[in-house]
């Protein structure tokens, strides 16, 4: 039993040893491999004059829409009369209901 053991052992770190590990250089010229490097798999580029103020500009977009669209429906939904809002909005029927 040991001896067994102990050939498997021997033969699979000589296997391992001699597989041959290589890689190739990537083909730029195909349409599935791309140049590589830092910044190279980015949609935009970092370096340029105005990167800082575009950043920021979508950051607050972004961030700031869903706030900004959720506060304008609030307002409109406070000027509509609630009679036909309760099928969509039970909730604001409820905060705004008349007493």
């Amino acid at each position: 039993m040991n001896a067994a053991t102990a050939l498997r052992a021997r033969m699979a770190t000589s296997f391992v040893a001699r597989r041959g590990f290589s890689t190739t250089r990537s083909q730029l010229a195909s349409p599935y491999h791309y140049a590589e490097g830092p910044r190279s798999n980015l949609p935009f580029n970092p370096l340029t004059k105005f990167f800082f103020f575009r950043y920021w500009a979508f950051m607050i977009t972004g961030f700031g829409a869903p706030f900004a669209i959720a506060g304008m429906s609030s307002i409109i939904l406070m000027k509509v009369p609630s009679v036909g809002l309760t099928v969509f909005f039970p909730l604001v029927w409820q905060t705004y209901k008349s007493r």
